[in-house]
């Protein structure tokens, strides 16, 4: 069975401050990516916080992008989810990149809904019994040489 659908988490880094603090820009980006990925914008809403930063949220058809901005710091954390064939969240992110100009981007690749392809998505775990033997094994050794004495 197929994914029901992709998920894109995106921190960016070194952005300029005017650029991550400036509603308009950042609306029409959004507007850019939603066309540029073929996805359809159903409603925008955002949030500008005091004295800096922006959050701004286009709920689309089976998908959405949000943007979180952090001016002082030069950071947009952005989410890209798409579900469906249809749309390309890659190129959507593309079109974000460049109207952002980070300096750095760290991107997370989500499968949603694979419905059991994945086993589990938590981190392995490996624990050695090597270093836990030879911990009782020295000390059982120690006992015996105290009850010796």
């Amino acid at each position: 069975m197929r994914a029901i659908g992709r998920h894109l988490s995106v921190d960016m880094y070194g952005c300029n401050f005017d650029n991550l603090d400036n509603f308009e820009l950042i609306k029409t980006a959004i507007l850019a990516a939603i066309e540029e990925a073929n996805m359809t914008l159903l409603n925008l809403s955002y949030h500008k916080f005091e004295p800096q930063g922006l959050t701004v949220l286009a709920l689309l058809n089976h998908c959405h992008i949000s943007i979180h901005t952090y001016p002082e710091l030069g950071y947009a954390a952005v989410d890209i989810f798409s579900c469906g064939d249809y749309s390309r969240p890659d190129r959507a992110l593309l079109v974000l990149k460049k109207v952002l100009k980070p300096e750095k981007t760290k991107t997370t690749n989500f499968v949603r809904g694979d419905f059991g392809s994945q086993k589990d998505m938590k981190p392995r775990i490996r624990i050695s019994i090597a270093p836990l033997r030879r911990v009782r094994n020295t000390s059982a050794k120690v006992w015996s040489y105290l009850r010796k004495k």
